[in-house]
């Protein structure tokens, strides 16, 4: 069965990144969240998609200049006029200690900037382990050198290489180092990438799948997961094979 990920949490239609679109998501039946993680100020892991908080949230300037307090003063949802509460940028330790109610895959994509490179990997395994989740954890990042460094500390978590070109038998290069998974663009996943590397033992998993087309070629070939927007629309489709 095709696994389904909410990306950003439910993010169709709640604050992206954000503890209610997380439980939106699990309400909503998927399979698994995916979410991003960098560092604050004063080094806590805070799960924001962009370097600067001006996109997502009602303050302005880098993610890395506003210590955890400040950030949390921010509010998440300012856009979504519906919601009747604020809603905070969460911490990773908030996000983990949720996932310990529940049975939800994560996928943790670790934003690489000059500021957490090669710093945030192991504190960020150091609290996967300490939650004991191990097993439900993905690691993915554009920045291939991070999940390479974060396979060689913690084997037992799986890593996933991100990538948006099209790569030449990208599952030889995925088990080259190590990764039991890759997370392409879906627009550079055809349907014989997919086939090959599954055939080889990779699971694929594309990103960010939010069209109906899209989900039914992924779902007609057996695709191992892939992440979307809206979790729902993709539930309602997946019923029909």
């Amino acid at each position: 069965m095709t696994l389904i990920f909410a990306h950003r949490g439910y993010s169709a239609k709640y604050p992206e990144n954000t503890m209610r679109a997380f439980r939106e998501a699990e309400k909503a039946g998927a399979d698994g969240i995916e979410l991003d993680v960098q560092f604050s100020k004063d080094g806590e892991i805070v799960v924001i998609h962009d370097d600067k908080v001006d996109r997502t949230t009602n303050g302005t300037g880098f993610v890395k200049d506003y210590t955890f307090d400040e950030l949390r003063k921010l509010d998440a949802g300012y856009k979504h006029k519906t919601l009747l509460k604020k809603e905070p940028i969460p911490s990773i330790k908030e996000v983990l200690e949720w996932l310990k109610t529940n049975q939800l895959q994560c996928n943790i994509e670790i934003k690489s900037s000059l500021e957490s490179y090669m710093k945030i990997e192991a504190p960020l395994i150091g609290l996967i382990r300490e939650y004991g989740l191990s097993e439900r954890i993905i690691i993915s990042s554009f920045n291939h050198y991070s999940i390479v460094y974060c396979h060689r500390i913690a084997p037992e978590i799986e890593i996933a290489p991100l990538y948006a070109e099209g790569l030449f038998m990208p599952w030889i290069y995925s088990e080259s180092i190590k990764a039991k998974g890759m997370h392409p663009n879906h627009k550079v996943a055809p349907n014989e990438i997919i086939k090959a590397a599954e055939e080889y033992g990779i699971q694929v998993r594309p990103y960010t799948v939010n069209k109906e087309k899209d989900m039914r070629r992924l779902f007609e070939i057996g695709c191992s997961a892939f992440i979307t927007d809206d979790p729902v629309k993709a539930l309602k489709i997946r019923k029909q094979y």
